[in-house]
């Protein structure tokens, strides 16, 4: 529906649909079914040949989830969107549809485990090279590629250190050798930062987390500039069936109607927070991009719109101190994901990245200690007394170790 609106809360809670098209419905209807009725031999034909729109099946398309694509189209910037049935779909569509046997891929560390897995393990079976160089890195990463490589694929900020690719400068290394950027922008996600506008070809999510924003579904979208790398990212996923169910397009839609509002006040909390743990006696290090220590801190605020709501911290008792911290948190959940409303803690060497060598966790600097919080929409005094409570617990073990 073209309702002109320019402000983002507006676009999040219009764009999509036209409720004249549904009978009305103000939100976008479930359309339950597997397959669609064609009015005629013609139409039917149309629709498969591309002439036509209509729905056919659901793996190829279905117009709740038609709906969530043009919504998030609209957030990221771009020509048009696929929805997956995960974020891993969103992954898998963007490095199958541009790799082949003899290409080579660069990447960027950190990056999210599974998705460097994709990579070490599955496509370099298939004769695919890869280079990866530390995120920050902007000059390792124009010198790292070949007349072979084919994709730049960048996670920022990166999961779980919080280092920054630098999206502008990779983009036009990328150019320069003719060919396209992938981002991964689940940490910051549109409201925070549109890598499109920084010159990125492709932008990817999973939507499970601030996109949805409530633990209670997984997805993934890939968002493309041009309609061609559109075309093929929408082909690998209707072909591989990574493609999504309409009851999941209806709940993330749900979801995204207030992400402005959750975003907002998760990352306030997180900046109250992110100062406060920088200051206690317990915490060695904190790294948050907005805070001044923050070894990128002016390209944060020169790309992104907010630092967003994750903090990663170590403990000055590394490991052992960080476990404990994890073991008595009440208010806090220990659960892997981020961007909810409910606040989340993690210990990434041993979970979200346990797939990842200790030799390569260490290069990417994915310290043992490392604990991740991803910070929701609580009251903030809530959540820092939870952290309070938890760093006196892990005080309470050291003095009595002594």
């Amino acid at each position: 529906m073209a309702t002109n609106a320019k402000g983002f809360n507006s676009k999040t809670i219009h764009e999509g649909f036209d409720p004249a098209d549904h009978k009305g419905a103000v939100s976008i209807p479930i359309y339950q079914s597997s397959t669609f009725a064609f009015p005629s031999v013609d139409e039917g034909a149309a629709r498969f040949a591309g002439v036509s729109d209509g729905p056919i099946y659901t793996r190829l398309g279905n117009p709740t989830v038609q709906a969530l694509e043009r919504c998030v189209a609209e957030l990221e910037g771009g020509c048009g969107a696929i929805g997956t049935a995960t974020g891993m779909g969103a992954v898998t569509a963007v490095l199958f549809s541009h790799l082949r046997a003899g290409d080579h891929l660069v990447g960027t560390h950190p990056l999210y485990g599974p998705s460097r897995g994709i990579v070490d393990k599955y496509l370099s079976r298939l004769g695919v090279l890869s280079t990866f160089v530390p995120a920050a890195d902007h000059e390792a990463l124009a010198a790292a590629i070949r007349p072979e490589t084919r994709l730049v694929y960048v996670e920022s900020p990166a999961n779980p250190t919080l280092d920054m690719v630098d999206i502008e400068a990779a983009a036009i290394a990328a150019h320069a050798a003719g060919i396209p950027l992938a981002v991964d922008n689940t940490f910051a996600g549109p409201r925070l930062q549109r890598p499109i506008e920084l010159g990125a070809d492709i932008v990817l999510h999973s939507m499970t987390k601030s996109l949805n924003g409530h633990a209670d579904v997984v997805a993934g979208v890939v968002v493309a500039r041009e309609p061609r790398a559109l075309a093929e990212c929408r082909e690998v996923a209707k072909t591989f069936g990574l493609t999504m169910d309409p009851h999941q397009a209806w709940l993330v839609l749900r979801g995204i109607r207030t992400l402005g509002m959750r975003v907002e006040r998760a990352q306030a909390n997180a900046m109250i927070l992110a100062e406060w743990l920088e200051t206690h006696p317990e915490v060695a290090w904190v790294r948050y991009p907005g805070l001044p220590s923050h070894p990128q801190y002016a390209l944060a605020l020169k790309q992104m719109k907010g630092p967003g709501s994750v903090i990663s911290f170590e403990l000055k008792g590394g490991v052992e101190a960080g476990s404990r911290l994890m073991d008595e948190v009440k208010l806090i959940t220990l659960a892997v994901s981020l961007g909810g409303v409910e606040s989340l803690i993690e210990h990434p060497a041993s979970m979200t990245h346990k797939g990842v060598s200790v030799e390569e966790q260490k290069k990417q600097g994915i310290t043992p200690g490392l604990v991740r919080l991803a910070v929701g929409c609580e009251d903030v005094e809530d959540i820092r007394a939870d952290l309070q409570h938890a760093f006196a617990q892990v005080e309470a073990g050291v003095l009595a170790r002594e």
